[in-house]
């Protein structure tokens, strides 16, 4: 049973993570700032600084929280998929629908444009997606016996791709739009043929 002063430091942490979420959700990730934080919850800074070192620190722990989120659509939508090359278009339309349905996650997951190897392989919850989307591109390798072919990079092409996708429909609309367009479908099917195909 935690004690009265440990139920306040958790209390405390959860508003201030609410409020900044409600920031985010008004203004956007970069308005967000300890300032504002806290004069929203009326503490003072300092009491801010104790929980989370800076705003990054807060950013940081939404982009997690995101990731958790996107690893688990993309999870169930590689166990529903009925074949290896169904689990690359499932993945990838199950992504549009993650990055649609969650935009501001998106947007903070994705500040500074896909992330380098070096970190995702130091965070769990990035390394948790970008694992399935390898899996999934590894399966068809290997059922076509194209296992010459640098998985890694073609999970960056799938990757950036998506993501390149997503980031114009952002510019045109300001928004995602719920379903993918044709180009999005064409370009997942013309990738999921270079899979398929040996050098």
């Amino acid at each position: 049973m935690i004690s009265r002063r440990e139920k306040e430091i958790q209390e405390l942490r959860q508003a201030i993570i609410d409020q900044s979420w409600k920031i985010i959700q008004e203004e956007g990730w970069q308005s967000l700032s300890i300032r504002k934080i806290a004069d929203a919850i009326n503490y003072s800074v300092p009491v801010i600084y104790k929980h989370f070192e800076n705003k990054e620190a807060i950013v940081e722990y939404f982009s997690k929280e995101g990731f958790k989120k996107l690893a688990v659509s993309l999870h169930i939508a590689q166990i529903n998929a009925l074949s290896n090359t169904e689990q690359v278009e499932e993945i990838a339309l199950a992504y549009w629908k993650f990055a649609s349905e969650n935009t501001q996650y998106y947007r903070i997951m994705f500040g500074l444009g896909i992330p380098a190897c070096e970190t995702i392989n130091s965070n769990d919850e990035m390394k948790a997606s970008s694992s399935l989307m390898l899996d999934a591109i590894n399966n068809v390798l290997k059922q076509y016996e194209n296992e010459q072919v640098d998985r890694h990079l073609k999970l960056k092409t799938f990757w950036s791709m998506l993501h390149g996708f997503i980031a114009i429909d952002l510019l045109s609309n300001h928004e995602i739009t719920q379903s993918p367009p044709p180009t999005v479908i064409d370009a997942v099917d013309g990738f999921i043929y270079t899979l398929k195909k040996k050098k």
